[in-house]
Formats: C-alpha cells, structure tokens, sequence
C-alpha cells in the first residue's frame, strides 16, 4: 500500500540529515562544519482510520493523514470522500 493521503496528497519526501560539528562563531568558536549529509525520508503521518459516514449509514475504511483527518472534521466526511472518489 502507498504511503500517500488519499484527501491531500501528501507523499513522502526526500531530504537530509546534515550532521554539524564546531562552536559557533558568536559563541568565540571558528564556526560549525558540515561532517555528514545522509539521505533520508520524511514520511507523512499517516493513520487507519474507521469513519462512520451517516449519509450511507456504514462505516468506511481509510488511511489518511492527521492533517486530512482534521479536514474532514472541518468539511464533513462524505463531500470530502465523494470529491476525491473514495465512495
């Protein structure tokens, strides 16, 4: 299964995790140094969640972001599920 929000659209990221090493310069250091540049991803914070749909009187499966979760409290679940075509 993808890792991506079905509301909206939040895929994983590509991106750095710089290691540094030094005192600052305001500090009375030389200034930080870059040692290590390893890759990595941030990943969405995805959930599986059961949401009961009262316009269809069932529960529906998803997984979905926290973010997308806060949205369909705000919007309503069912016109946010029908306009992105989980239903």
């Amino acid at each position: 299964m993808s890792r991506i929000c079905p509301i909206h659209g939040i895929r994983p990221a590509k991106g750095r995790r710089i290691i540094r090493k030094g005192k600052a310069k305001k500090k009375g250091g030389i200034g930080l140094h870059t040692t290590g540049n390893t890759p990595r991803l941030f990943l969405p914070n995805l959930r599986k969640k059961s949401i009961f749909v009262p316009e269809l009187g069932r529960k529906v499966k998803i997984r979905v972001s926290a973010k997308g979760l806060k949205t369909m409290m705000k919007r309503g679940v069912f016109p946010l599920l029908k306009e992105n075509g989980l239903i």
